[in-house]
């Protein structure tokens, strides 16, 4: 097998990083803004169902979580919003599960979760989002984020 098409799943790390929140964050308008550990802790025990909000094409081009649900917040390439994501939200999410939302840079995600928990859930955007924030030259995927932080993923 091609060691590209092996999962990327080390164990989430039980120290949480420096700097970073080792817990669930308050935020306005949503329930709070989680570190990506703790998002995959919740995730990995059942207590969230973890949704990627970037659209196909990012998944498809950059990395996924496998096992997350892929719902697009906006369609590429108009990045639209989605008419679909309310439906598709509330069918995923039982009664009582937090929904965790993970999107590139964390921004994206926000707004879903903003939108969430319009819809009464009980909704955390991941800090960081998959890719974490540009560096200096402009490059993501050096400075934190989901996959940065040695979380499940895998490339397209």
């Amino acid at each position: 097998m091609n060691p590209l098409d092996q999962p990327h799943s080390p164990p989430a790390p039980a120290n949480p990083t420096p700097g970073m929140p080792a817990q669930a964050m308050p935020a306005q308008g949503y329930a709070g803004d989680v570190p990506p550990q703790l998002a995959c802790q919740w995730w990995q025990q059942g207590d969230a169902v973890l949704v990627d909000v970037r659209s196909d094409a990012e998944r498809e081009w950059v990395g996924y979580v496998p096992g997350a649900l892929p719902l697009a917040w906006k369609q590429w390439p108009a990045m639209a919003l989605n008419d679909s994501f309310d439906q598709g939200l509330k069918a995923a999410v039982p009664a009582g599960k937090k929904v965790v939302l993970l999107c590139r840079s964390g921004v994206r995600s926000i707004a879903a979760a903003r939108r969430a928990s319009e819809l009464g859930l009980e909704a955390y955007n991941i800090l960081e989002g998959f890719e974490g924030d540009a560096d200096e030259h402009g490059h993501r995927g050096l400075k934190g984020g989901w996959r940065f932080r040695g979380l499940p993923w895998r490339q397209g």
